[in-house]
């Protein structure tokens, strides 16, 4: 009797160790884990396509993830898509005169955003507008110019 209870407690403890273990491994995979918006400034963009854009895709800068995207949405006066970004307090001198792209990582990896830094003076800060954009690259676009292209030179 002894050892069914033993075996009933090692076994719950095992349960228990792969539930914690699958959760941590969900907070890692989502990236809830790493964000905390209170240590952010809120920066916005426009942007007329987003392409697969997400929020809580990465912002970036050279690579490196410096923020996240927190909102997207649709501004029916200017019919453009309004990206709001939180980045991290600790990069809080990116020239207010930079542009963002949407990038893809990979083939058909994530978008993300990416900032190229300008060179004025002054810095972005809480409630900045970034006003130089590049929208997604959208593949089905460029085949569809191409195929319409193709087409008009055959005759």
């Amino acid at each position: 009797m002894h050892t069914s209870r033993t075996i009933e407690i090692l076994v719950g403890v095992f349960v228990a160790a792969g539930l914690a273990a699958f959760f941590m491994l969900a907070m890692k995979v989502s990236n809830i884990s790493s964000f905390a918006e209170k240590d952010s400034y809120v920066v916005k963009a426009s942007f007329d396509n987003i392409g697969g854009l997400k929020t809580r895709s990465p912002v970036r800068i050279g690579g490196v993830r410096i923020g996240r995207v927190t909102a997207i949405e649709y501004d029916d006066n200017k019919l453009e898509a309004i990206v709001t970004m939180h980045i991290y307090q600790k990069h809080a001198r990116i020239p207010k005169d930079s542009a963002a792209s949407i990038y893809t990582a990979g083939l058909l990896g994530e978008q993300y955003i990416n900032l190229d830094p300008g060179g004025a003076e002054g810095f972005l800060k809480n409630g900045s507008v970034i006003e130089e954009t590049q929208s997604a690259f959208v593949l089905e676009r460029l085949i569809g110019r191409f195929l319409t292209q193709a087409s008009g030179t055959g005759k």
